[in-house]
């Protein structure tokens, strides 16, 4: 019998909550706002439906051409964010989103894929393994993830805070900046998991007294010490949207 991941309770979120499954609407050739790569038309679309208004068909695109990709960063290089995401196959599924809010509106998409009887995860982002990849535990499994997994599959994808916290914590170490800048910087979704931007705001137990005497390194509130070298995801290009995972 598996262990259950240890991941600290939030209050009025079940954090043994799991989908009854991540490919119904594959099966039935129907789309998930979740297909469309691009944060900024994804975040525009759903407002739109919402007001049930009609979708531009260059809006609901899962991918953009090259040509409307750079029009689309004319208006602000933020609205590339995500379009630079690999492609999803035809049985993968994006399961979770982290966005962060730099110039270029950088995007994390966490995939689900099914391969027989086993469903396969993956974490991609827009540089492509250019700045290291994401270590994944379980890497795959037989059934859809229990949110308190998913959390901990996000925790523990890399060093220095996780998947989630990495591009927070590596510019306030650096120095580049500040708690105050990197408050609202990250932020995640889910169409399969509608409470796991909730369960992130316990991420903010990074930065609880950072500012008091820790040399401007951040410390945890158990008093281990984040490294230095992180990832690389916040500094990539320059350093949100479902809901926000805030930094208090």
């Amino acid at each position: 019998m598996n262990k259950k991941p240890d991941v600290p309770e939030v209050e009025g979120i079940d954090l043994d909550f799991t989908p009854a499954g991540y490919f119904a609407l594959r099966d039935l050739h129907l789309a998930l706002p979740s297909d469309i790569k691009g944060q900024a038309r994804r975040d525009l679309a759903r407002k739109l439906a919402a007001e049930g208004k009609e979708l531009p068909a260059e809006l609901a695109a899962p991918e953009l051409t090259p040509d409307d990709r750079r029009m689309w960063g004319l208006i602000h290089p933020a609205m590339m964010g995500g379009e630079y995401l690999p492609r999803m196959g035809r049985d993968e599924v994006e399961i979770a989103r982290i966005s962060l809010k730099s110039v270029t509106g950088d995007q994390i998409s966490v995939r689900a894929r099914r391969r027989s009887d086993r469903i396969l995860f993956s974490i991609v982002d827009e540089y492509q393994g250019e700045y290291g990849g994401y270590e994944l535990h379980p890497k795959s499994s037989r059934k859809p993830l229990a949110m308190r997994q998913l959390v901990d599959l996000l925790d523990s994808a890399c060093e220095q805070g996780g998947a989630v916290m990495s591009p927070v914590v590596w510019p306030i170490e650096d120095g580049s900046s500040s708690v105050d800048d990197m408050r609202g910087f990250v932020s995640v979704e889910s169409d399969f998991y509608p409470e796991l931007g909730r369960t992130t705001r316990r991420a903010s137990s990074f930065l609880r007294g950072a500012r008091g005497g820790t040399g401007g390194r951040v410390r945890r509130v158990d008093g281990r010490e984040p490294a230095a070298a992180l990832t690389g995801n916040a500094n990539r290009r320059q350093g949100g949207s479902a809901t926000p995972m805030k930094l208090y």
